[in-house]
């Protein structure tokens, strides 16, 4: 990997979201920031949708030249652009729903224009193609208008729907990198339950027209493999413009924002703002992305500007550019962060489901999850759980505890946390390329450590000794003319 792209990685991610906020608008920017496609396009392999479904393409929207992503939604678009068959065959094109379709959620494209419609413009929900890619999802049951699927079908023949129990399990059993996957499945969690709790369903009755499954997934597989290649120290977010008014769509008029989008900020403390426009500006995708990745929702903080990445949405809006902007920042001093941490004493749980819960803390927020044996009442052997997440990922860090573990209860205090300026190199060894994780203060390196990962790999394909493999890495990273 080119010192170019490694220098991106580990910095602070400030997005700004004075146009609103959509799943393709956000991937975009990351893309113009600096993230190789060829990172999102294994991650989307993996998962079976296949990088043939994805473009990328730089336009100018409001006077700024940004990244417009499209995704081919066709059915029989799949892994390299083979047919859907042969990713049948193959195992990875994505799972049909199953089951009663009638008594499911059923989540639809309201705004496939990035959302962006006038109240008279708006598409009825699941009606056409060809659409520019966004995806305003509003939701209804298959009970109350199974006529409108009817007569959908009829005019475009029969589509698939995915149910989310599905879409989760082939993101959890991809062979994604595992802050990929982590991140991937918050997002998704963060839309199948605010669509459960707005139509009184379970998560796993919540189900996707396919047109709509095949856009959320490239767009938050894709986000979610670029954001866990930067790697960011922080994301900040000052807020995020939702518009106002009403749309028209296959339920009748909605209001604005998008009751998905609402919900799924208002579980994470999102910061709203109306933004001045009368239509849909934020989307549920983009919402989750938002709630899932930033970490404070407060101004950029005092840096240096490291690389900037512009992402269009799919219309020209009168006032403004319709752009999501991406800010990469190295702060110029280490800040002292306000945090939570939340702890559990845990005393009747198999220790199989621990290392679960730790992910779930994870990929609610948690910035570092702990374990630690301790004595409870009567002598008896238990377990402590402990996580440090910042103040807008606290409750939900506090509900993964409480339902993956056995607790009943847990508890907060408040803590200051300071880290280190972190980015990564890749230095050359015997056992061939190592990468290794560098922690700066005030821009001199103070610590170094070689990424578990490769060392790991390399030894695998070596068979040479871990703490070998360590050792060589160190010393070569040592003996750097200059170590950065």
């Amino acid at each position: 990997m080119s010192g170019a792209g490694e220098a991106l990685r580990g910095k602070h991610l400030h997005l700004d979201c004075v146009s609103g906020c959509a799943g393709d608008m956000t991937l975009g920017a990351l893309i113009d920031l600096g993230v190789p496609v060829a990172v999102i396009g294994d991650a989307l392999d993996a998962v079976g949708a296949g990088r043939a479904r994805l473009s990328a393409t730089r336009i100018v929207r409001g006077g700024i030249a940004a990244i417009d992503v499209k995704v081919d939604t066709r059915p029989e678009v799949g892994q390299g652009g083979h047919a859907h068959a042969h990713a049948h065959d193959a195992g990875e094109a994505l799972d049909h729903g199953h089951g009663d379709e009638h008594e499911a959620v059923q989540v639809h494209e309201a705004a496939h224009a990035h959302g962006h419609f006038e109240p008279d413009e708006a598409p009825e929900i699941g009606h056409g193609h060809g659409h520019g890619h966004g995806e305003g999802a509003h939701t209804h049951a298959h009970d109350d208008h199974a006529h409108d699927h009817d007569d959908h079908a009829h005019d475009h023949g029969e589509h698939a729907h995915y149910h989310y129990a599905d879409i989760r399990r082939r993101i959890v059993l991809a062979p994604l990198d595992p802050a990929t996957r982590a991140r991937a499945l918050d997002m998704f969690d963060r839309v199948a339950r605010a669509e459960a709790r707005l139509h009184g369903k379970s998560v796993d009755d919540v189900a996707f027209h396919e047109v709509g499954a095949i856009d959320s997934i490239v767009d938050i597989v894709g986000t979610a493999a670029a954001l866990a290649w930067l790697a960011p120290v922080g994301v900040t977010c000052t807020e995020v413009a939702m518009g106002h008014g009403t749309l028209r769509c296959a339920h009748g008029v909605l209001p604005v924002p998008a009751p998905a989008a609402l919900e799924i900020l208002r579980e994470a403390g999102g910061v709203m703002a109306s933004g001045g426009l009368p239509r849909e500006l934020c989307t549920p995708t983009g919402a989750a992305i938002l709630a899932h990745a930033v970490t404070a929702w407060a101004p950029a903080p005092t840096g240096r500007a490291r690389a900037i990445g512009w992402g269009a949405g799919d219309i020209e809006l009168r006032d403004r550019a319709n752009v999501v902007r991406a800010t990469l920042i190295e702060p110029l001093a280490v800040p002292v962060v306000a945090m939570w941490r939340i702890e559990a004493n845990v005393d009747d749980m198999n220790p199989e489901l621990c290392a679960h819960a730790a992910e779930a803390a994870f990929a609610a927020g948690a910035v570092d999850v702990w374990w630690t044996p301790i004595t409870m009442k009567k002598g008896r052997p238990a377990l402590l759980v402990g996580a440090i997440a910042p103040t807008a990922a606290k409750d939900a860090v506090a509900r993964a505890l409480l339902t993956e573990t056995t607790t009943i209860g847990v508890r907060f205090d408040p803590v200051e946390r300071r880290v280190l300026d972190r980015h990564t190199v890749e230095v050359e060894t015997p056992y061939g390329p190592i990468t290794v994780k560098v922690g700066s203060l005030e821009g001199a390196p103070v610590n170094a450590a070689p990424e578990y990962e490769t060392c790991r790999a390399a030894a695998q394909r070596t068979g040479a000794p871990l703490k070998a493999i360590y050792a060589a890495a160190i010393a070569a990273w040592s003996a750097r003319p200059s170590s950065p």
